[in-house]
């Protein structure tokens, strides 16, 4: 059994929490280990009796080979949590993914990142607010967030991809289908323009509706800073705004999804603290930086030879506007005088 297979097959084991199946994936360390252990021992390695008792670990491992088939015919990666192109940010939240499943190119993730979010059905306001927001922050270099619904995670990977930047969906089903089926050609262009796709389902996972908040603290945890264009009362959004606040992340909505019934949810954020933007710049500027000047001349910055490394000393420069990024790569901006 493959290292993949065998993360794949604790990936499977239900009632485990992440941590949990670190745990295990050390202790069983290869195929003979993972089939030898009694539904006791696991107990024991959780450190707590499991509901599930119906231990079967070599079911587990025909399912995970299975799955594995699917996930090199559709050129998906693997990421676990000790792997170096793990997201750092999501090793942070309180229950980060065991597993992830990437199609696509994985950023370096040095780049900040914001996510935009809100209803599937947002009025005209709500749909140029993610859209406008979305392309400035590509135009900033960051990298746009969102989750590939209708309506405002549509315009936003819309609006970034229209200036050229990149930008990451997030999916609450498995990594071999695109819900809604309206968006699989908007999640092509995702992956023609070098963005990524990721979610923490395997292959063959459908839709439910319980796995949207689990996606949505994906959202959050990838991002510096989550927007909520328009949300109604009941949006799924403010389960990712209330993700943001619990992970520290910074929490945004914008003033133009505040009006009528689609904005009620957004309203309450503001009335709650979650301070009011127009557009990106405002984000900037509450970072401590400020707006990025259109550049008279670029020059790239050589590529770094260890990716992290180098993130507070270059998001330092690309707030005070010495620094932009375009295409992936950091730019020293300089001025003609």
């Amino acid at each position: 059994m493959t290292n993949d297979v065998l993360l794949l097959a604790i990936h499977l084991v239900p009632g485990l929490r992440w941590n949990e199946k670190l745990t295990l994936l050390e202790q069983a360390a290869d195929e003979a280990g993972f089939l030898s252990l009694s539904p006791a021992g696991v107990e024991r390695m959780a450190g707590r009796p499991l509901r599930n008792q119906d231990w079967k670990p070599s079911e587990l491992v025909s399912r995970a080979g299975v799955i594995m088939r699917s996930v090199l015919a559709r050129k998906i990666r693997l990421l676990g949590y000790h792997d170096p192109a793990y997201p750092p940010q999501l090793r942070e939240i309180y229950d980060p993914p065991f597993l992830l499943f990437c199609r696509g190119e994985i950023p370096v993730w040095d780049c900040a990142s914001v996510a935009i979010v809100g209803t599937r059905y947002p009025s005209g306001g709500g749909r140029r607010a993610a859209w406008q927001l979305a392309a400035q922050a590509a135009e900033q270099g960051l990298i746009v967030v969102s989750g590939l619904a209708r309506g405002i995670d549509g315009e936003a990977h819309r609006g970034c991809l229209e200036v050229g930047g990149r930008t990451l969906a997030v999916l609450g089903n498995g990594a071999d289908m695109v819900f809604p089926s309206s968006h699989k050609a908007l999640a092509s262009r995702i992956l023609d323009s070098g963005g990524l796709i990721m979610t923490e389902y395997a292959p063959g996972a459908g839709v439910r509706k319980y796995f949207f908040p689990g996606r949505n603290r994906i959202i959050s945890g990838l991002s510096r800073a989550v927007i909520v264009a328009e949300a109604p009362a009941k949006s799924g959004a403010l389960i990712t705004a209330s993700y943001a606040l619990e992970q520290g992340r910074d929490l945004y909505v914008h003033a133009l999804g505040l009006n009528g019934a689609s904005g009620e949810g957004t309203r309450k954020l503001a009335e709650e603290g979650a301070p009011v933007v127009n557009c990106i710049d405002d984000i900037i500027h509450d970072w401590g930086g400020r707006p990025a000047a259109a550049p008279a001349r670029m020059h790239r910055i050589a590529e770094q030879s260890s990716p992290g490394k180098n993130l507070a000393l270059f998001l330092e420069e690309e707030l005070a506007g010495n620094l932009t990024r375009h295409q992936g790569n950091y730019f020293r901006r300089t001025h003609d005088g």
